[in-house]
């Protein structure tokens, strides 16, 4: 463990969540800080204030912080470290640090990062669920649930983190115990520069890490680390020796070791070859950490585990027709995944919803998988027309709405028995939504009134 120095100036850059954890914590340990917020009235303000003198807080403008003398923040994964007053103050030798930095100075409990441009909740989740079920205490956090500072408060095992590349831009040396890059795909693409500076950022989960698990399907997943560092890969086809994929038989698939077979697909709940691939890396995780895979309690845990809200999530089935809400699927990766997980190229009977705030991304590879898979799409929100350039060439029959209730009510007198509706945007939610969660209920209450 290494303690931060008392000789620093420092400042939370940014309230929230994550902000007011790193202001908790910090108070929690005697340490002196200012905050900044560029806004008037922060979320997180009042609470801030009862652990930090009046004087010390500053709202409204960041460029205060040139006038403090820090020479450390603590900046929230919200706030880009390009804003100009940050790369003035970086460029002048201030440390632009983040929670999971000062995560890291602190914990004494092994603990796992996972990241992914999707499924991280799910893994992470899954992961700490697979853990408790070998009788062993795992907290999840992070960029999920708890912030990862309030984890610390709490004993354990092990602290399951996942990660978001926002946080991991300001975290330089995590060594976590077990790290995992599940997958990389265009994401905040109005964040980086391309495609490549997104995968260096979320490349460090793997930094000094004493272990690591990657997806052989994905090759920016690959790890770059020292020959004796324990490596495991997983793929939704057939495994080579010591890796997780699948085995077909007759009566549908194996998730396997090798050629070792695990578990049947039938006697797991996560169904489609995404959600197959989110059990494999979890289970490649578990053997790292000294379980053994193959046992009763991992498989009435696998058994029981049916996925996290608004991430493929069915909320019902009427009139044959079953209604899915992917409102977490907020990138085109986290579309194509589902697409490919419940798509039945021979029936080609989805009804697919995108929309929202499309964060700069490229539509255009869904255009396979819209041709594959999917009979009907309908666009909405701020980036409905770019969405529509993007896919043109895919052929698909388009319609626009103005919302989701307009959607919704169009394709109920459109759907038929057995096809699917999925609501899977490819968006950020900020157009039109607070947030993804938000939406999707919106979506899940819309289709309940049906």
């Amino acid at each position: 463990m290494s303690l931060i120095g008392s000789d620093r100036i420092r400042a939370v850059v940014g309230l929230g969540a994550t902000g007011l954890s790193c202001v908790r914590f910090l108070h929690s340990k005697g340490i002196e800080f200012f905050v900044v917020d560029s806004r008037e009235n922060p979320p997180g303000l009042a609470e801030a204030k009862k652990l930090c003198p009046a004087d010390k807080i500053f709202t409204g403008d960041l460029s205060v912080l040139e006038t403090l003398g820090v020479s450390e923040l603590y900046v929230s994964p919200g706030i880009a470290l390009s804003t100009p007053v940050l790369k003035r103050l970086a460029e002048s030798g201030v440390a632009m640090r983040g929670d999971i930095d000062l995560f890291c100075d602190y914990t004494e409990t092994p603990f796992i990062a996972i990241t992914g441009s999707n499924a991280k909740s799910t893994v992470t989740t899954l992961v700490a669920e697979l853990l408790n079920a070998c009788g062993k205490k795992a907290l999840a956090g992070g960029n999920l649930g708890l912030p990862a500072l309030d984890l610390l408060s709490t004993s354990a095992d092990f602290y399951v983190l996942e990660l978001s590349s926002f946080q991991l831009e300001t975290t330089h040396a995590l060594k976590a115990d077990l790290a995992c890059l599940l997958n990389v795909s265009e994401d905040h693409m109005d964040r980086y520069q391309d495609l490549y500076e997104y995968q260096r950022v979320k490349q460090k989960v793997y930094r000094g890490c004493k272990a690591a698990v990657c997806n052989k399907q994905d090759i920016l997943t690959a790890p770059l680390l020292a020959e004796n560092t324990p490596v495991r890969a997983f793929t939704t086809k057939s495994p080579d020796l010591k890796e997780y994929g699948i085995l077909p038989d007759s009566d549908g698939v194996w998730l396997c070791r090798g050629v070792q077979r695990l578990y049947h697909s039938a006697n797991i709940s996560l169904q489609g070859s995404h959600n197959h691939a989110n059990v494999l890396a979890a289970l490649a995780m578990i053997e790292l950490l000294g379980e053994e895979v193959l046992n009763p309690a991992i498989a009435t845990a696998l058994a029981n585990f049916k996925g996290l809200p608004h991430r493929c999530e069915t909320v019902r089935q009427l009139n044959g027709v079953t209604y899915i809400n992917d409102s977490k699927g907020t990138n085109v990766g986290a579309t194509l995944a589902a697409l490919e997980g419940l798509g039945d190229s021979a029936k080609k009977n989805l009804y697919l919803i995108l929309g929202g705030e499309g964060k700069g991304a490229d539509f255009s590879p869904l255009c396979k998988a819209l041709q594959d898979f999917v009979c009907k799409l309908y666009v909405f929100g701020r980036d409905a027309q770019v969405i529509a350039k993007d896919v043109s060439s895919s052929g698909v029959e388009l319609v626009f709405a103005e919302d989701l209730a307009e959607i919704v009510a169009q394709v109920a007198l459109q759907a038929q028995q057995g096809d699917i509706v999925l609501f899977s945007p490819s968006c950020a939610s900020f157009d039109m939504y607070k947030n993804y969660e938000v939406r999707g209920e919106h979506f899940a209450q819309l289709v309940a009134e049906l």
